[in-house]
């Protein structure tokens, strides 16, 4: 199949979405497809030049400045790419999505659709939790309804996701398709001692201190706060342990201005963002890592930390139904500052070395190949079924006018 990928985020930035897009951009490769991503131009672009990768104009988004928006001049809005295309995913509800809608319409190709991001969860950096928040919020989820009923199909990361789309009102088929990782790079094998000595004098850490570590974005949405709030505590029970935070985002100054108002300032590294393709030996210098994220469709910063055999603790969210069991591959703690001292106090014990023993084995499933058959096998349903509905609208003298996305007596039927 020739596939065009549409993503507002991609390599070398860090991010779920776009470790997820470079990922099924190099397995779909690797399965013989012909696969060609747009995206925008972000920060070190050119290290990633490659025929088959379109990076657009790009400016920083106002809401997110650590992020850009694609700015797409006249030969992108005419589609002089290298094309036709099979089937489009896109991955963005916003202007790269837009152009691979139309994109699609030119093609007269069908088009699929990911739901990466809660967007309702980032209402904040608009509305600065204003009275209009809540506002705002309905708005979101109106869009998002509105987006992705205009595809045939849609994939959602998790069952949480997919059960939020349908109370927007998403009647798509909604396939649940877990984004995969390549686990072997994360193996604890392939870090010696050496090697994780050189990452952890990078990172200030001191001989004999143990790791309680996050990595990705620092933003208000991630709930880092509660882990800096409670680490004063936990540093009075585990005076060897240091916090370690891994990433860039509009937080990083607020929190560590409160890691020196609550006196544990030198304990707290922030070590800015890493490159994607070393961010694994930034795992091994872990000891327990730690998410108090409420905004996650899938959270894979939990799974890499798995495969690199850290005890993961976390805040209980639907998102982690089904990968983290409490006491067996992770431990799990209620909202409460309190349960998540007590959470990461035994993820510090023994029991945590025991879990962190056997926490890669867990995330076999997550496979970068599994990811990339079940994407190849929505595509292919996809294909089939705009098929099909050309050949029964042609029955009827009712040809679909957009090829791809839902016409609205499709949609009518479907209720």
């Amino acid at each position: 199949m020739k596939i065009g990928i549409y993503t507002d985020t991609f390599y070398p930035e860090i991010n779920g979405v776009a470790t997820s897009c470079y990922l099924l951009e190099q397995q779909l490769t690797r399965r013989g497809h012909e696969v060609h991503v747009f995206a925008p131009k972000c920060k070190n672009w050119e290290k990633e030049k490659r025929e088959n990768l379109h990076y657009l104009a790009s400016t920083p988004l106002f809401a997110l400045k650590d992020r850009n928006v694609a700015i797409p001049g006249l030969n992108d809005l005419l589609n002089r790419h290298p094309r036709r295309f099979d089937i489009i995913h896109t991955n963005t509800e916003f202007i790269m999505g837009y152009l691979g809608i139309r994109t699609a319409r030119s093609d007269a190709c069908p088009v699929v659709h990911t739901y990466h991001t809660v967007w309702e969860d980032y209402s904040y950096y608009i509305t600065h939790g204003t009275m209009i928040d809540g506002k705002a919020k309905g708005l979101i989820r109106k869009y998002s309804e509105w987006w992705c009923n205009r595809f045939e199909r849609v994939i959602s990361p998790t069952e949480k996701t997919k059960n939020l789309l349908i109370s927007y009102g998403v009647d798509a088929t909604i396939d649940v398709i877990p984004t995969g990782m390549e686990l072997g790079r994360f193996s604890p094998a392939l870090h010696n001692a050496e090697m994780r000595e050189k990452t952890r004098t990078e990172c200030g850490i001191r001989p004999g201190e143990r790791v309680l570590l996050n990595i990705g974005r620092i933003a208000k949405e991630k709930n880092l706060s509660q882990i800096v709030r409670v680490f004063p505590r936990l540093h009075e029970i585990y005076p060897d342990v240091r916090l370690v935070l891994v990433g860039e985002g509009p937080q990083r100054q607020e929190l560590d201005h409160m890691a020196r108002e609550l006196g544990v300032g030198e304990y707290v590294t922030q070590t800015g963002p890493k490159p994607w393709d070393r961010i694994d030996q930034y795992y091994a210098i872990g000891d327990v890592f730690c998410s108090t994220s409420h905004s996650e469709t899938q959270g894979l910063t939990y799974i890499e930390a798995m495969a690199s055999g850290l005890c993961v603790c976390a805040v209980k969210d639907s998102c982690l139904e089904g990968v983290i069991s409490d006491g067996v591959n992770g431990i799990l703690a209620d909202d409460s500052d309190d349960a998540l001292l007590f959470a990461l106090i035994r993820a510090f014990s023994r029991e945590g070395k025991h879990i962190a023993g056997q926490a890669s084995e867990s995330v076999e499933r997550y496979s970068a190949e599994r990811f990339a058959a079940a994407v190849e096998h929505c595509y292919r349903e996809a294909i089939s079924d705009a098929h099909k509905r050309t050949i029964k609208n042609e029955s009827i003298s009712e040809r679909t006018p957009e090829s791809g996305l839902r016409s609205d007596s499709t949609k009518e039927q479907n209720h």
